[in-house]
C-alpha cells in the first residue's frame, strides 16, 4: 500500500532544515526530504486484541506541519520510532478483527483514539497515571509490545493515516453513532484536545476567557465552552478575517485581529477593562486582563500576549505547539502569581457523574447535535496529493485554509 513516511536521516536532516528555511518545498519535495511517500507492507496486527482498520479520512494537524517543517524539539525523539507513516486524526471501517476484539465488528464506523499508553502496550500492572485514567501522560510509551511511540502516527508498528490501513488496539477504538457523520467525526481528535484543556481549566459562567489563535484548535476551544453551556464571555485574537468569522459563528462574544499594522494590545486591553502601561523600553504590559487565558498557537509572540493579558491570580492553560522559546520574558508570570497548565491530547474526564474518554464525550457531544464542526473542513485531497495538501495547509492566509484531509 502506499504510505507518507518520515525517516530520521542525520544528513538529509541537516540539509533540510537549512534549505527549508530558504525554500519550504525542500520540506516536502524531492529526494532529500525526509517525509516520502513510499510502497509498504499494511502494519500486521501485534496480538488478538487488536483491530485493522481501512482509513476513511487523515487529517492534517498543526503539530504534522511543526515536525515536517523540522521545528519540533528533540525532547520527544526518545518517543517516537523510524520510520513511522504520519496521522493521529484517523476515521475509518474496521476491516479485521482479532480473536479477543470480540466486542468489535468488520464494517464498524470508528475514531481511533491514537495514544499509545500502557493498555496498548500490554503493559500489567498499569503505571500510576494510567491506573489514574490519564493515560496521555503514561510512563511507558517507549516500553512494551510495540515499538516507542506517544501516538498512532509516530509509531513504526501501528501505521499511521496517511495511507490506506492502520491498526489500534481494541481500547482505542470509538464507535460511530450512525448520526455522527465522517466529516463531523474527522474532527474528533483536535476537538478532544481542546476540551480537555477547557475541563480541565473549567471557566465559570462569570469568567471572562481570552482564546489566543483561531486556528483549528483555538476555534475547537470556542466550540468546547459553548458544547459544555458554559455562558462565559469569550474573547478571541485572529490572525485573519476569515478566522474571525468562523470564531463568531461557533460562539465567540468578541474577535480582536492580531494585527503588527494596528494596536491590537489598546484593543484587547478595552475588552478586558485592562490597562495598558509602558516601561522604560520593551512592548507594553497590561494591568489586569482575563481570568482564563488558552493559549493555542505556541510561538514566542502569542506566548508573551498570553502572559501579559492573564489577570493577577490568573490561569494560564498551554494548548498549542510545544516548542523551543528563547528570550521570553517571564516576569509577569511571578509578578501576577499565575497559574500556568501544560495539557497534552486528552485522557477521561468526569462527565455527568461518569469518569469517560474525551473523545467519547466528543463523539456523544456529536451524537446529541451540540456539535457541528464540519464547517471546519475546507479543503480534501486524495493521498498521492500530500505535497499540494501540506502546501494548502500551511499557506492559511493565502487558501483560507483551516482542516485540510487527505483520502486514502
Amino acid at each position: 500500500m502506499k504510505a507518507v513516511q518520515f525517516e530520521l536521516n542525520l544528513p538529509k536532516y541537516a540539509f533540510t532544515k537549512a534549505a527549508g528555511k530558504l525554500k519550504p518545498s525542500f520540506y516536502t519535495h524531492g529526494s532529500l526530504s525526509c517525509l516520502q511517500m513510499k510502497d509498504v507492507e499494511q502494519p500486521r496486527l501485534p496480538d488478538d486484541d487488536w483491530v485493522e482498520v481501512k482509513v476513511t479520512y487523515g487529517g492534517i494537524c498543526g503539530s504534522d506541519l511543526n515536525l515536517i517543517s523540522l521545528k519540533d524539539s528533540p525532547a520527544t525523539s526518545p518517543f517516537i520510532s523510524f520510520p513511522f507513516t504520519l496521522g493521529h486524526e484517523i476515521t475509518g471501517i474496521i476491516s479485521k478483527t482479532g480473536d479477543k476484539a470480540t466486542e468489535l465488528a468488520e464494517g464498524d464506523r470508528v475514531v481511533i483514539d491514537p495514544i499509545l499508553a500502557c493498555e496498548v502496550r500490554g503493559i500489567s500492572p498499569k503505571c500510576s497515571e494510567c491506573e489514574k485514567g490519564n493515560y496521555n501522560l503514561c510512563e511507558h510509551m517507549n516500553k512494551g509490545s510495540i515499538s516507542p511511540g506517544l501516538l498512532t502516527g509516530t509509531c513504526k508498528d501501528t501505521g499511521g493515516s496517511w495511507s490506506q490501513y492502520v491498526v489500534a488496539h481494541k481500547s482505542q477504538i470509538v464507535p460511530l453513532p450512525d448520526n455522527v457523520s465522517d466529516d463531523n467525526a474527522i474532527l474528533v481528535e483536535p476537538f478532544s484536545c481542546a476540551l480537555h484543556t477547557v475541563m480541565q481549566n473549567r471557566p465559570k459562567p462569570s469568567d471572562h476567557v481570552f482564546i489566543i489563535g483561531a486556528g483549528v484548535i483555538g476555534i475547537c476551544a470556542v466550540a468546547a465552552i459553548r458544547a459544555l453551556d458554559i455562558p462565559c464571555k469569550i474573547t478571541v485574537l485572529a490572525k485573519y478575517q476569515f478566522q474571525k468569522e468562523l470564531a463568531s459563528s461557533f460562539g465567540a462574544d468578541e474577535v480582536v485581529l492580531h494585527s503588527r499594522k494596528k494596536d491590537y494590545v489598546s484593543e484587547l486591553a478595552k475588552s478586558f477593562n485592562a490597562q495598558v502601561l509602558n516601561p522604560v523600553f520593551g512592548q507594553p504590559i497590561v494591568n489586569g486582563g482575563a481570568d482564563i487565558v488558552f493559549e493555542c498557537v505556541g510561538n514566542k509572540h502569542s506566548l508573551h500576549d498570553a502572559i501579559r493579558f492573564t489577570k493577577k491570580g490568573g490561569t494560564l492553560a498551554l494548548l498549542g505547539l510545544a516548542s523551543v522559546v528563547e528570550n521570553l520574558d517571564m516576569t509577569m508570570i511571578w509578578l501576577n502569581e499565575l497559574k500556568i497548565n501544560g495539557s497534552f491530547a486528552y485522557g477521561t474526564e468526569e462527565y455527568e457523574g461518569k469518569h469517560i474518554k474525551t473523545l467519547q464525550i466528543a463523539v456523544d457531544l456529536m451524537a446529541q447535535k451540540k456539535l457541528d464542526l464540519t464547517p471546519l473542513i475546507t479543503h480534501r485531497f486524495p493521498l498521492d496529493k500530500y505535497q499540494e495538501a501540506l502546501d494548502v495547509s500551511s499557506n492559511k492566509s493565502k487558501n483560507q485554509s483551516m482542516k485540510v484531509l487527505l483520502e486514502p
